[in-house]
C-alpha cells in the first residue's frame, strides 16, 4: 500500500514523514553544534558541508512530498475527532510547512551570500543567485535561527499531540502514521 487512501497513509507518506522527520531534529543538533565550533576545529568545514547538503536534501524531499499530497488522497480525520482540534491540527502542519520553506530558503541565501555555490555531497552543485542584499548572511542566519527553534517548538507539540491521541484519546491517529 504506497498510496493513502481515505482512511490511512500510505507507505510513501509514512516514510517520508518519519525520514523528513528524522532530518529536521538532525539539522537542528547540527546546526546548534555548528555555530559553537571555531574556524580552527577540526570539524568546521565537514559540518557545514554535511548541513548544508543534508538541508538540500530535505529540500527535494519536501518538493516532493508537496507534489506526493496534491496528487494524492489524505485521509480523513479519524472518526470522533472534534473539528476545533482538527483544524488546530491542519493550521500547525501549514505553519510547519511554511517554517520549513523559510528555513530551507534562508538557509540557501546564508550559504550562498558570498556568491559561492553549495556543494551537494561532493556530488553536484547548486548554483548561487546573481543578486545579494547588504548584510545577506546575516539577516537570513537570524530568520534560519528562529524559524528553526519555531520548528522544533511546533515539532514537539506535534509529537505530544500524537501521543496525548494515542495514550488519553485511544484513537488511530499515530497508528496511521506508523502502519499503512
Amino acid at each position: 500500500m504506497f498510496k493513502n487512501t481515505q482512511s490511512r497513509y500510505g507507505l510513501v507518506a509514512i516514510f517520508l514523514h518519519w525520514l523528513m522527520a528524522v532530518m529536521v531534529i538532525g539539522l537542528f543538533g547540527l546546526g546548534l553544534y555548528m555555530v559553537e565550533l571555531t574556524y580552527y576545529d577540526s570539524w568546521y568545514k565537514g559540518s557545514m558541508d554535511l548541513h548544508k547538503s543534508v538541508g538540500i536534501t530535505l529540500a527535494a524531499l519536501l518538493i516532493f512530498r508537496f507534489a506526493w499530497r496534491a496528487l494524492g488522497t489524505q485521509p480523513d480525520p479519524v472518526a470522533g475527532s472534534s473539528k476545533l482540534v482538527n483544524k488546530i491540527a491542519h493550521s500547525a502542519h501549514l505553519v510547519i510547512y511554511v517554517l520549513l520553506i523559510g528555513i530551507v530558503i534562508s538557509g540557501y541565501l546564508i550559504s550562498t551570500a558570498d556568491g559561492r555555490s553549495i556543494d551537494v555531497f561532493t556530488l553536484f552543485s547548486i548554483p548561487a543567485i546573481e543578486f545579494s542584499v547588504e548584510n545577506q548572511a546575516d539577516i537570513a542566519g537570524k530568520v534560519h535561527y528562529w524559524a528553526a527553534c519555531s520548528l522544533i517548538g511546533l515539532v514537539i507539540l506535534h509529537a505530544l499531540g500524537a501521543l496525548k491521541h494515542h495514550f488519553i484519546d485511544k484513537d488511530k491517529t499515530l497508528i496511521r502514521m506508523i502502519k499503512p
